[in-house]
């Protein structure tokens, strides 16, 4: 029995595991530089562990694959480790949109997860 407890316990971890969705490390440089032109930017702080995240990122990528919100760049920022950049932009939860336009902040929403909510808020910078 306690094999077979084990044995659960390890696919359990190697299930949730696989299912935790990795994101490339943010690449600062890209940002500031994405930003600094201007266009429409959005900064999603995510954790892999918040279920509010995991619930916006395929309304995220359904968005901005539409137009007028193609013209948006997305940039994840891993909550747990984006230290610097979330106190450079005040952000204190997971699941935060900071959105970007003409070089400035122009929107900021935590915890939305409706397309519509998440879409009022982007157009911000349309």
């Amino acid at each position: 029995m306690k094999l077979l407890t084990r044995l659960m316990a390890l696919l359990l971890a190697v299930l949730l595991a696989s299912c935790a969705q990795a994101h490339p490390p943010l690449d600062r440089a890209a940002l500031d530089q994405a930003v600094a032109a201007g266009g429409p930017v959005v900064v999603h702080f995510h954790a892999n562990w918040c279920p509010t995240c995991k619930a916006q990122t395929p309304v995220v990528a359904q968005l901005l694959s539409e137009p007028p919100m193609q013209a948006f760049k997305l940039f994840i920022a891993d909550f747990d480790n984006e230290k610097a950049l979330k106190a450079e932009l005040h952000v204190n939860a997971q699941s935060t949109f900071v959105v970007f336009k003409g070089g400035r902040e122009v929107a900021r929403s935590t915890g939305q997860t409706s397309r519509e909510a998440i879409a009022a808020t982007f157009a911000r910078a349309l």
